[in-house]
């Protein structure tokens, strides 16, 4: 007797496109997404960065099976098992997984970092991915991806709160580089260490008040520009936030711009690409696990001094402290859903009003509904007077398949 066809889940858009492959991947759930841009006239059916990251899905897995159609604007999905960087299955000697990311590529590296590390806790083994190729952009960019910086210091130490030692995931920045012409390419390396595989995460109860600002870091970073623009960035920024807090530190970080294979040249010449400035800011509170962050950088097209950018991500930092809760919007999402997967237990999560009510926590809700997770409970925190709102969460008990025990 054959066995049962598995139903897909479906969906429309792209929206929210990583995110439900991660849901897919982690209940072993196969989906099917139709209605990719199939309205765009020039550019329909599936983007570059969203190929790279079917390919980069199909390394890390085992199993995976991934149908797209002529057009691009359709797939169907089923997962495979978690395996992460096994030698001999795509990773190098070093247990190095080397992914490529194409010169088209409009997204930074993060947008592939942040579904990779929901991945990686329940990982059979080690996931150690190298991204390399001309389309790697380290930086902040304008479709709102964070920087590397922000997501190694505001992101990975909230994995230590379920239970996943951050102490043994690590982001290696081996070459910096900020978004090329037209917003595409960047030519950075970064790497990807994370050897915090768990059998499941732990219940969170992060509902208490969060506390006041104490301290305050960030990275000023330049690549080809000249090392001067991270001291005008950092003083503008102080001077907004020094009457709030005086533990300030914001390290300075120049590299050259990295060289890569010019197209319009014949005779294999090489061109500088990556250039620009941006700054990374994450407030820490006096209350265990709140963290706040802000993220700017200079368009591709220029027309920003170093002045106006410090003040801009300080005054980013500020607004993203008055919206409240114990975790950011940035950071929200990659919570919620470690919440809904860890054990069969209510944890509680305390948000503030403008992150709870964003289109990505609401999709976030959605989705995670449709998968099979519980709904959501919402209630006032009566303690106070700041219009937080507590979120109840309880998990499916989705553990790592590579670790049960018999």
């Amino acid at each position: 007797m054959s066995a049962p066809r598995p139903e897909f889940l479906k969906f429309t858009g792209h929206k929210s496109f990583t995110q439900r492959l991660v849901l897919a991947t982690l209940t072993g759930r196969p989906v099917h997404i139709s209605k990719i841009r199939s309205n765009s006239p020039t550019n329909p059916g599936l983007a570059p960065h969203e190929i790279s990251f079917l390919r980069l899905l199909e390394a890390v897995t085992n199993g995976s099976s991934m149908q797209i159609s002529y057009t691009g604007t359709t797939i169907t999905y089923q997962p495979g098992l978690i395996t992460g960087a096994i030698p001999g299955f795509g990773a190098s000697d070093d247990d190095v997984l080397e992914h490529q990311l194409p010169a088209t590529c409009t997204r930074g590296v993060t947008y592939f970092l942040l579904p990779l590390c929901l991945l990686a806790p329940f990982s059979k083994s080690h996931m150690n991915v190298r991204f390399e190729g001309p389309g790697v952009i380290t930086s902040a960019t304008e479709t709102g991806d964070l920087s590397v910086d922000s997501f190694r210091t505001a992101i990975l130490p909230l994995y230590s709160l379920f239970g996943i030692p951050a102490a043994r995931i690590e982001v290696r920045v081996h070459q910096r580089s900020c978004a090329g012409p037209r917003g595409s390419g960047g030519a950075g390396i970064v790497e990807l260490r994370f050897a915090s595989q768990v059998r499941l995460p732990k219940t969170l109860h992060l509902n208490r008040n969060p506390g006041r600002i104490k301290r305050i870091r960030g990275v000023a970073y330049a690549t080809g520009v000249s090392a001067s623009n991270n001291a005008r960035m950092i003083h503008s920024a102080r001077e907004v936030l020094n009457p709030f807090v005086s533990d300030i530190h914001i390290a300075a970080q120049y590299d050259q711009a990295p060289l890569v294979a010019d197209a319009a040249e014949k005779a294999g010449g090489k061109k500088r690409m990556g250039i620009g400035f941006g700054l990374s800011l994450v407030a820490e509170s006096s209350a265990v696990g709140v963290l706040y962050s802000a993220d700017v950088v200079v368009p591709p097209k220029g027309g920003l001094v170093p002045e106006d950018l410090g003040k801009q991500c300080a005054y980013q930092l500020l607004e993203t402290i008055n919206q409240g809760g114990c975790v950011s919007g940035a950071a929200a999402g990659t919570v919620l859903t470690l919440m809904a997967m860890g054990s069969e237990d209510v944890g509680r999560l305390r948000l503030g009003k403008d992150v709870i009510g964003t289109e990505q926590i609401i999709g976030l809700a959605r989705d995670l509904k449709k998968f099979g997770a519980s709904s959501w409970g919402l209630r006032d925190v009566e303690d106070d007077d700041t219009g937080d709102i507590i979120v109840s969460v309880k998990g499916t008990g989705v553990g790592n398949v590579g670790r049960k025990i018999a």
